[in-house]
């Protein structure tokens, strides 16, 4: 945990400056805007240790897979969203010194994410080696009004001494990724020029992207604007800018730098290309810095007017679901189908920047809930435009008849994920995907798309869970053998229940389905049988599976078996492991984590949260108080389906407690790697711990229905969902549950299982029902 971070209901705010903290704090502050973003990297000249990063989505390059054994199957090259050109730099030079944040005394330091308003402000006084002191004022966004556009404002005042001062301007596009596989570096230059603005042409090596990175800039002397002799230096994928001046004592340079980054995923290779990026320049600099903000605040604040979740008598907590809610928002703005959300999202490279089954069984629900449906829907709608890769990437191992494996880790639909034990036994991923339709369409009430798309994709995923599956003449039962369920600290098991459990699952709903596209869209329903030459005896094979499938189950302890093994390992709480080898990732080998008990996240648990209907309460305790004690919870993913599940069945000790390492997992530190950046695909697991945990809220046939509490260390606490044309805001305080109906009709909904119908722009209260969750074991 970082100890110069304070506790704010709105702000991130750190209040000295630490270089070993430095890595940390850059992933903490990113910024983005669902097509690019940047770690919080200064501005200025900087030597001392930092990951530098700038990212834009949909730009990528196919590292060539580096193993140390070659297996048939192995995907050739692991995609990563590259580092990318660097428009950030505003370097300064004080009579020959440069200004270096790693090697002048610095004080009355101040870094804040302003989360509310969705920019980032740096302060600070620096004495220099040479014994000038100087004072820095920036301010950094990038534009969710026009999202092929960034702005800094940086401020400077000589404090003792009047001052000769070098400026540097640039835009350097020869980066790297620390992450490279071979050392090597992914962009080559294709064209760099200093008119009408300066910019940098870079492609990609091998996926041939182009991306043309200009700037422009305002400089002001005590707020008038000057014209100032300037030099141009070039390098190779580099462009810079260099100004010289004088500048008396308290005297004020002020730089206005605003960039453009334009990519061919939009544009044209060539002129269009560079067009793109100088048109955006010249009408952001004519509106200037102030105005470029403004805008963007107040396209922050529509977002937050939907998305925010008010907490009383807790900043702790409060804090914490705003960052994650800020990040979700900043990552994935649901504006273009072909971009998707890595776990890192715009603030690191591990994972490859690249998309993960998180998206459907985390992300989808705080989208489905926040945004526009269209936001929700596109994220399908990038799996669906897959499904020519995921029947592939099943043709690869072995899978025929057009059985669909959707990838572990991909960009563009092909499986790019290189270790064995998660690219080719980790197939739940594939229920993921079903759920999401369903989930979509329940939520959402959209059957047809179930016609236009879905169906398609669940007769792939059906297809592939029909011919995984095998026989067990021992069992007389059908089995699944050789996987790694969600947690991954068990590889190679036979029969992980969450794996068996979401497969029969999906060949269900996938026969209902098909009934159902039959009977209401028979045109349709021709076309998917004639595309996908679905025959109808295939489903004679599914039912049976589902009829058949075996589960393994603890008949002592009347739970869900975690894999068939499970038992013959020696059953310890975590609490028994010492703080000194926590996580223990970072501390065991393998092999020992192997054999443990010890549960990186949830998994039979994971099951339960999807098809919490099926069981009664008293499963869904047993199944929690037997798991939990022995989760580490040293995925990111962890703690948010154990804290809804406390809700449930009333402990509310342990809600709270894993509600808060979920939502503060980066800003606390938990795992000890935010260095390596942020856990975005696990923060709108922080918003289902409150709306759906705290808040109760379910889709029951069809209809919403909540079942609140009050934590006991909050005062109160409030949320909004959009639900198919509706808007509802739910406050919850000590003693009443408070419900305004924000659209045009009336909808009915179930409070605490009662029949409730919400008239139409009213407030109405109800009693708080808090006693059947003050259990605190």
């Amino acid at each position: 945990m970082n100890p110069n971070l304070i506790h704010d209901p709105w702000k991130i705010v750190e209040l000295k400056f630490d270089p070993k903290q430095q890595e940390a704090s850059e992933s903490i502050f990113s910024l983005g805007n669902g097509k690019m973003g940047h770690r919080g990297n200064f501005e200025e000249y900087y030597s001392g240790p930092s990951l530098q990063g700038t990212y834009i989505g949909g730009v990528y390059y196919p590292d060539k897979t580096k193993v140390g054994w070659w297996k048939n199957g192995y995907p050739e090259y692991f995609a990563k969203v590259i580092n990318a050109p660097d428009w950030r730099g505003v370097k300064i030079t004080v009579d020959g010194e440069k200004l270096d944040l790693f090697k002048v005394q610095i004080s009355d330091f101040r870094r804040e994410l302003d989360m509310r308003n969705g920019f980032l402000y740096k302060t600070f006084r620096a004495k220099l080696n040479n014994g000038k002191e100087i004072k820095v004022e920036s301010w950094r966004f990038v534009s969710l009004v026009n999202d092929e556009m960034g702005a800094i404002k940086y401020v400077f005042t000589p404090l003792n001494d009047d001052v000769k001062i070098e400026l540097l301007l640039d835009v350097d596009a020869d980066v790297s990724n620390r992450d490279s596989n071979y050392g090597e570096k992914f962009w080559v230059e294709k064209e760099k020029g200093t008119s009408p603005y300066p910019y940098v042409v870079a492609e990609t090596k091998k996926t041939l992207f182009h991306v043309c990175t200009a700037f422009g800039s305002r400089i002001k002397i005590n707020d008038q604007e000057k014209e100032l002799n300037r030099k141009n230096i070039t390098r190779e994928k580099y462009v810079g800018v260099i100004y010289e001046l004088e500048l008396a004592k308290e005297n004020t340079l002020t730089i206005e730098k605003i960039a453009a980054v334009t990519s061919s995923l939009n544009y044209n290779k060539g002129d269009e290309l560079k067009q793109g990026a100088f048109d955006i320049l010249k009408k952001s600099l004519e509106k200037g810095f102030d105005s470029l903000l403004s805008s963007h605040k107040e396209a922050w604040e529509k977002k937050w007017d939907e998305s925010d979740i008010v907490i009383k008598g807790d900043v702790e907590a409060q804090q914490g679901i705003r960052f994650c809610i800020f990040h979700l928002n900043q990552t994935y703005t649901g504006t273009d189908e072909r971009l998707n959300i890595g776990p890192k999202g715009f603030t690191g490279e591990k994972y490859g920047g690249v998309t993960y089954w998180d998206t459907e069984a985390y992300c989808l629900p705080f989208y489905l809930s926040t945004a526009d449906k269209q936001v929700a829907r596109n994220l399908l709608i990038y799996r669906y435009k897959h499904l020519p890769k995921a029947i592939e990437n099943a043709e690869k191992l072995g899978f025929k008849n057009g059985a669909a494996l959707y990838p572990m880790v991909t960009i563009n639909g092909e499986e790019c994920h290189n270790e064995w034990e998660i690219t080719f036994e980790e197939i739940h991923r594939n229920g993921a995907m079903a759920y999401a339709i369903y989930n979509y369409i329940r939520y959402n009430n959209e059957p047809e798309y179930l016609a236009k798309y879905g169906l398609e994709v669940l007769i792939g995923i059906s297809r592939f869970w029909a011919q995984r599956v095998n026989w067990s003449e021992d069992k007389q039962k059908y089995v699944m053998l050789g996987v790694t369920g969600p947690n991954e600290y068990e590889n190679n098991v036979n029969n992980n229940w969450y794996t068996n459990k979401i497969a029969i699952w999906t060949l269900q709903y996938t026969l209902e389905s098909l009934d159902y596209v039959r009977q209401n869209y028979p045109d349709d329903y021709g076309r998917i049988m004639e595309k996908t030459k679905f025959e109808a005896k295939e489903t004679e094979k599914w039912t049976d599976i589902i009829d058949n499938m075996y589960f393994p189950y603890d008949s002592k302890r009347h739970v869900f078996l975690q894999q068939d093994g499970f038992l013959d390992k020696e059953l310890k709480p975590a609490s028994e492991i010492p703080e000194d080898e926590r996580p223990i990732s970072q501390h065991w080998s393998w092999d020992r984590i192997l054999r443990s008990c010890y549960i990186k996240q949830a998994d039979v648990l994971q099951g339960l949260f999807f098809f919490e209907d099926e069981y009664d309460i008293d499963t869904l305790r047993r199944n929690f108080d037997f798991y939990e004690p022995m989760t580490v919870h040293e995925s990111s993913l962890s703690p948010s389906i154990y804290s809804i599940i406390a809700s449930k069945i009333g402990n509310e000790k342990k809600a709270y407690e894993l509600y808060l390492r979920t939502a503060r997992l980066d800003l606390d530190d938990y795992n000890k790697e935010v260095y390596q950046g942020l856990h975005i695909t696990s923060m709108s697991g922080s918003w289902m711990s409150i709306v759906y945990g705290f808040g109760g809220m379910r889709v029951k046939n069809g209809t919403l229905s909540f079942e609140p509490f009050l934590p006991g260390k909050w005062d109160g606490f409030s949320f909004q969902v959009r639900f198919r044309n509706w808007l509802l805001k739910i406050n919850v305080s000590k003693d009443k549950v408070s419900i305004e109906n924000q659209s045009n009709t009336q909808l009915q909904i179930y409070l605490y299982g009662e029949k409730i119908m919400l008239k139409p722009g009213v407030v109405q209260d109800f009693e708080l029902r808090n006693k059947t969750h003050q259990v605190n074991a």
